[in-house]
Parts: C-alpha cells; sequence; structure tokens
C-alpha cells in the first residue's frame, strides 16, 4: 500500500450509533416496562463490545488492493458530446448520407420524445476530417488538434453505455451510481472511503466553468453527500472574490474571535453528541474545524499569479480568465499537488440538437488545449504516475439527424447505447482503443463498459473492492456500484 496507509472506512459503525441511542433514559421513557428496558441493557452491552470486535476483525480480513491511483480528475462534458466528431470514426456513413436508418440497426429502441415523431431518421456523417495519431494510430478528429498530441497517453473507451435517454436521471446516474437523486457522489465514497490527505482542504472539490452555455442545469446533489456523513459532500470553489462561499469571517470578527467561537460550539456540540450519540454532530464539527484551516489554505490556492507565462501559455489565451475552463484546469492541477483527493470539473455546453457543427467545433476549441495541457503538464510534473485523469459525458449522440438534414448542418438526439469516453494516468494502459461499435455507432460489437463497470474499474484503480465499499441506510447495505458491476480488465497496465 505504500507509505500512506489509508484511514480503513468500509463498513459503517451502526453499532455505536444503536448504543448511544439505547441509554437508560431512553429506555425508561419510551418503553411501559421499565425495569425490563434496564435488563436488556445490560445484556446489549456485551453484544455491542462484541459485536465491534467482529467488525474490526472482518476489517482486518478484507483483501487489500494495491492504489494504482491516489488522485482523480474527472473533466466532466455535461450535455453528451458527439463521438462522431470527436473520436468514434465512422467514413462509411458519408456513403448513406440522408438514408434512413435501418430497423436492423435501431432494433426497437425507444427515442425521445424530440425525435420519436420523425417521419424518417435520416443518417448524418460527421462534417470533419479524422486522422490517426501517436505511435498508437489513434483516430482523432480535425477539431482536437491538441489532444491528438498527447493520444499516445490516453485510454480510448467508445464502447460505454447507459440505459438513462434523458440528461438529468443519466448524469445523476454517472456521478451516484442511480438515476434518481440521493445517492452519494464519486467523490462523497472515496472521501468516506478513503478520507483526505490535506487536513486543510476538503478530500472533493468542485469546480464550474463560468464560460460554458449553460443549455442544461447542474445541481449540487451531483456532488453531494447523499446518505453519508455530510463532511464528505464536495466542496464547490468558485470564480471571484468569494472562493468558497460562507467561509470569510463576518465584518468585524477576526481570526481569534472565530477561534473562540468554534471552541465554544465545539463543546456545545459534544454536549449534544453525548447526549445523542448521532454521527452527524462530529460530522458538523469536522466541516466547522475544516472551514477554519481553509481560511488559510483557498486563498493561497487560488491565487494563480506565481504561474509562469510559459503555463499560462501552454493552457491557452483564456487560462488567465479566473473561472475559464483554462483557468479551472490551472486550479485542477494545484489542488491535485496539494493531495486533494477527487477534483471534478464540470463543462456544461454539448447538448448539440441543432447546429451541432459549429457548437461541439465551439466546444473543441474551448476545451482542447485547456485538456491536453492538463495531461503533458501533469506528466511533466511526475503526477500522471498516482493520478487518474477521465474526460467524458452521460451518453453519446445519434447517427441520424434531428429534424431537417444537410452536409453542413445537423443536429443530433440523446444516445445511450454507445458512447465514447478517455483514460489516463495510473493503473490505465496508454495508448489503446477499448471496444467497438458497429458502422453506424449505434451498437457495440466489443467490449462493453456500463457506467456500474466504469465505477467499479475506478474504485479498483484507488485501492478499493467496489463490492465492500459499503454503508448501511434503511435497512440495506448501499454501494457506489448498487448490485451490478464488474472490473474492465482489458483497460489495466
Amino acid at each position: 500500500m505504500g507509505a500512506h496507509q489509508p484511514e480503513k472506512r468500509i463498513l459503517h459503525g451502526d453499532f455505536t450509533h444503536l448504543y448511544h441511542a439505547m441509554d437508560r433514559r431512553n429506555f425508561l421513557n419510551k418503553t411501559a416496562m421499565g425495569m425490563g428496558a434496564i435488563a436488556l441493557q445490560q445484556l446489549l452491552s456485551p453484544l455491542h463490545t462484541q459485536a465491534q470486535s467482529l467488525e474490526e476483525t472482518i476489517l482486518n480480513a478484507l483483501p487489500a488492493i494495491a492504489p494504482k491511483a491516489k488522485k482523480v480528475l474527472y473533466l466532466f462534458m455535461a450535455g453528451g458530446p458527439s463521438q462522431f466528431e470527436t473520436f468514434d470514426y465512422k467514413p462509411k456513413l458519408r456513403e448513406l448520407y440522408s438514408t434512413n436508418l435501418p430497423d436492423s440497426i435501431r432494433k426497437g429502441q425507444r427515442l425521445t420524445g424530440m425525435s420519436a415523431n420523425q417521419s424518417a431518421l435520416p443518417v448524418v456523417p460527421s462534417l470533419y476530417e479524422f486522422k490517426r495519431h501517436g505511435k498508437s494510430g489513434t483516430w482523432v478528429s480535425e477539431i482536437l488538434p491538441y489532444t491528438a498530441q498527447v493520444v499516445d497517453e490516453l485510454c480510448v473507451i467508445p464502447s460505454m453505455f447507459t440505459e438513462q435517454i434523458n440528461h438529468d436521471p443519466a448524469i445523476t446516474f454517472f456521478q451516484t451510481g442511480h438515476q434518481l437523486p440521493g445517492r452519494p457522489s464519486i467523490g462523497s465514497w472515496l472521501s468516506y472511503g478513503l478520507g483526505s490527505e490535506n487536513k486543510n482542504l476538503p478530500a472533493f472539490i468542485v469546480l464550474v466553468s463560468k464560460d460554458a452555455s449553460k443549455d442544461q442545469p447542474l445541481y449540487s446533489r451531483l456532488w453531494g453527500n447523499g446518505f453519508l456523513p455530510s463532511e464528505h459532500q464536495g466542496v464547490q470553489f468558485r470564480s471571484g472574490n468569494d472562493p468558497v462561499l460562507f467561509l470569510q469571517n463576518p465584518e468585524g470578527y477576526d481570526g481569534n474571535d472565530r477561534r473562540e467561537m468554534l471552541d465554544h460550539l465545539k463543546q456545545l456540540n459534544e454536549l449534544q453528541q453525548e447526549s445523542w450519540g448521532d454521527p452527524e454532530i462530529n460530522a458538523r464539527i469536522s466541516q466547522y474545524e475544516m472551514a477554519f484551516r481553509m481560511q488559510t489554505a483557498v486563498p493561497e490556492i487560488m491565487d494563480t499569479t506565481k504561474e509562469s507565462d510559459e503555463v499560462f501559455n501552454l493552457y491557452g489565451p483564456s487560462s488567465r480568465d479566473k473561472g475559464s475552463y483554462a483557468a479551472n484546469c490551472i486550479l485542477a492541477r494545484k489542488l491535485l499537488e496539494k493531495d486533494v483527493r477527487f477534483v471534478q470539473l464540470y463543462h456544461q455546453g454539448w447538448d448539440n440538437h441543432g447546429g451541432l457543427p459549429s457548437n461541439i467545433k465551439y466546444q473543441c476549441k474551448q476545451i482542447d488545449q485547456p485538456t491536453a495541457a492538463l495531461i503533458t503538464d501533469l506528466k511533466r510534473r511526475g503526477m500522471l504516475e498516482d493520478t487518474l485523469v477521465i474526460w467524458g459525458g452521460e451518453f453519446g449522440r445519434t447517427v441520424y439527424s434531428q429534424g431537417k438534414v444537410s452536409k453542413t448542418d445537423y443536429g443530433r438526439d440523446h444516445h445511450p447505447r454507445c458512447f465514447t469516453m478517455w483514460m489516463a494516468g495510473a493503473g490505465v494502459k496508454k495508448g489503446i482503443t477499448f471496444g467497438q461499435t458497429d458502422e453506424f455507432s449505434y451498437n457495440i460489437v466489443k467490449d462493453p463498459v456500463h457506467v456500474h463497470d466504469f465505477h467499479a474499474t475506478l474504485l479498483h484503480l484507488m485501492g478499493i473492492d467496489h463490492e465492500q465499499l459499503t454503508y448501511k441506510v434503511q435497512g440495506r447495505r448501499f454501494r457506489l456500484t448498487d448490485v451490478h458491476g464488474k472490473l474492465v480488465k482489458g483497460i489495466l497496465s
């Protein structure tokens, strides 16, 4: 496991909570047979001790997985980037321009309400040219010239798939392992399972591009803690003078005042904890203390004035504009340097139902140079060896055009059956394309990778067995992969 041995936090301490909830006062107040409750309390005490010992034994017996990655940078392209215009090259489509998608390919798949009433589903090829790049010969679109220069570091996966066909459930599914809100996000699970390596910064930090088109909304629940203790929720860092809301001292209040207030507040919370045994009280104490430490750490990490001109030139012309995608890429690198466990960067604007050729060209121009710069920068600093970088959206786009079709202007509807993501860095094979789609990029013909499989593999790279990272709530044990997921061994180095 290396020099750093992450704290094992695989199972929730249900017995401690139960023990505190069953004190004598609660039993006498809530039970008509008061003396019987006292007797039961005496019986439960040794059982509680035995149960704790059993849980420790189980934890110690769990098989250890040597982690390949210590940190994750997830570049989430919200809206669903088209695989046809980026990485999944389909040259035969030019011969089939404007022909109707064969029923044998569609196989009765349900369509969204936006194209379900179309009388025809006209096939439309990409307007852009593709070329092979790098020693790997990976196909990349001409609108991603900088990414094309780093393809030998990438593991491209064109065979991703999901069941979710609309944005909100699809994004929620990718971020939490379930299409309905309420489950913990990936970063929260990692924070809970592995803890933090930096006591002055959260284990899970979120950045949102200010220069992206807001075609689909983002909700804070996408980086929420769900039913996990609140200390594991993602913390959004914003551009501007107040990067973390409610962090700064009120006017006329200094650090000494804040410290004294927190000390008294901690005493009150500890008294409440002794009375109620609610683990969320400890989480609250932990968050207050973290906020106090962040008052010093956050201004330092947000300050990019010490970055060299060479770095700004590497990341592109918008990298000096705080809050832009390029500036957030630099900030993400700085956070990783400070050993933040999970950094997620959201970039909206990929929902191209119409005007796709011009829209996606603009999107790629925003993210291409900064993304490639991140790979280059992390590699030259030796950080790519223990950092896993992920790029992708919630689903792909259809081979047929939504609405009218022309050779220079078209749109694509949502497509969950196959789409492209890529991974790079710690524990992942370099310069490979894993999986394959049919000639219409409509169905997967080789090595399918489900969202649950992606989650299982991500956790494995971080040294966690996805079946063991669980939390008991509402009478059952939950995990990121629910009751699904298998390790994608073919991409592991």
